[in-house]
């Protein structure tokens, strides 16, 4: 009885092989280890350590050994992906659309589908569809644009809470520059925008944040984003935006903001830069922009999907992990980039890196699979300031998780392994290789969610 009563029965406990990283440049393997974590208390982590005597184990954690869940032959645990930018209402045009550049594919495409949220039952529909689909790819945490309609930015809250996903969400402003029939009035949009920051801090969810969201400097007039900028320093809610994503868009900025010279310049002055500031793309960023981001701590979302999809650029991600910004994340940016699957992304970052080393001096490297993975996981949940709550398997964090089989699905496997193949060698088999399918479970904050 004595035993009995010294259990916590809403401890969970896994034994396997655990992925993760502490620092850019190195993923850890570990081999044959325990986790433990409790469903009650946000999925914390309670232990990691190698299996030695079980018994012992069992006793000091406090779990029962009947209840352990031992990962099978071929099978490893990885942290939940972080998806640091991704638009919502884009996700019906996945796959679309690129044979344009960014202002025009904006105009085209963008802008027509986004406008649509004004029916709340097109958010009805399809939002469930691109929240059920990151699951699906491994994306347990994602900073999601909406668009411009308060009813529908709140709905797809309700959705990620419905559904268990860890999330910021924005309601997108645009005040100027845009369709008549896609376009707020400034003071509208800075009152809705409270509203909805109100809205999802009123629904004491731990897993979904409000976040300010100006679309970039050509859609919001300087009144816009200098309100924006006091309603983030009131608040403290987080901030992001798009910066430096193409040549044309950096020329149309300057040209409507002709007392600044560098785009970045727009968003210190108008206080939404700082550590809670996350800017998408970066890929054409002059020194002095570099240098800003740095300073004020803004964390980076490398999109290199949609940076090729729609003849952006390739973002050197090398130079900005050389001058110590080690707050850069990826992201989908669904429908830029073709696929809501960080995995792809992962593997397009590895390839635009290798590509643009070709045009680089002796002694240029290449981001390889490691720097990918940290990017994807530790790398997002600095960009989003919640490196304390995930990222990976240190103690006192939150499980978000992934449970890999690299022999999935019966009988015939999306790749093959062999006898002679080490754990590195099946973890960049699954990198290159990997698909959804080999997602098997998934967890957020240690609750396991049911793939649809």
């Amino acid at each position: 009885w004595s035993q009995v009563c010294r259990l916590n029965f809403t401890m969970k406990v896994f034994r396997g092989t655990l992925v993760h990283c502490r620092v850019p440049e190195k993923i850890e393997i570990l081999p044959d280890h325990l986790i433990g974590f409790d469903e009650a208390r946000q999925g914390q982590i309670l232990f990691v350590e190698r299996c030695s005597d079980l018994e012992q184990q069992a006793e000091t954690h406090g779990f029962d050994l009947a209840s352990l869940h031992s990962l099978a032959e071929g099978q490893f645990l990885l942290p939940g992906f972080v998806d640091t930018h991704i638009h919502a209402p884009q996700y019906k045009n996945t796959g679309t659309g690129y044979d344009r550049m960014l202002l025009e594919w904006l105009r085209h495409y963008t802008f027509p589908t986004e406008a649509r949220f004004e029916d709340l039952e097109v958010a009805k529909q399809l939002y469930p569809m691109v929240v059920r689909r990151t699951l699906r790819n491994g994306t347990t945490t994602a900073s999601y644009f909406a668009t411009i309609h308060l009813p529908a930015s709140q709905e797809l809250c309700k959705v990620i809470a419905e559904l268990g996903q860890r999330a910021f969400v924005g309601k997108v402003n645009m005040d100027r520059e845009s369709p008549e029939y896609y376009v707020e009035e400034t003071q509208q949009s800075l009152d809705d925008t409270r509203r909805f920051v109100e809205y999802v801090q009123a629904m004491k969810n731990p897993l979904v944040q409000p976040i300010l969201t100006p679309r970039f400097p050509i859609s919001c007039s300087p009144a816009l984003l200098r309100g924006l900028g006091e309603l983030a320093s009131e608040t403290g809610v987080r901030v992001q935006s798009h910066l430096c994503e193409q040549k044309p868009e950096v020329e149309f900025i300057l040209r409507l903001f002709p007392d600044h010279s560098h785009c970045a310049s727009i968003f210190e002055k108008n206080k939404l830069f700082g550590d809670k500031a996350l800017m998408a793309h970066c890929v054409h960023l002059e020194e002095e922009d570099l240098e800003l981001v740095k300073r004020n701590g803004v964390g980076v979302a490398h999109c290199p999907t949609s940076n090729l999809c729609i003849c952006s650029g390739i973002m050197d991600a090398r130079r900005v992990l050389q001058e110590g910004i080690v707050k850069i994340g990826l992201g989908t940016d669904v429908s830029g980039g073709f696929s809501p699957s960080l995995l792809e992304v992962m593997r397009a970052a590895v390839h635009s890196s290798k590509a643009l080393s070709f045009s680089k001096p002796e002694g240029y490297t290449a981001i390889s699979h490691h720097e990918a993975l940290y990017m994807a996981t530790l790398g997002g949940a600095r960009v989003l300031t919640i490196d304390d709550r995930i990222g990976n398997f240190e103690v006192g964090k939150e499980f978000d998780a992934l449970l890999i089989d690299t022999r999935a699905p019966l009988p015939f496997p999306v790749f093959d392994t062999f006898e002679q193949d080490t754990m590195d060698d099946i973890l960049m088999k699954f990198f290159y290789l990997g698909d959804d399918r080999n997602i098997v479970k998934v967890f957020v904050a240690g609750r396991e969610i049911k793939l649809e």
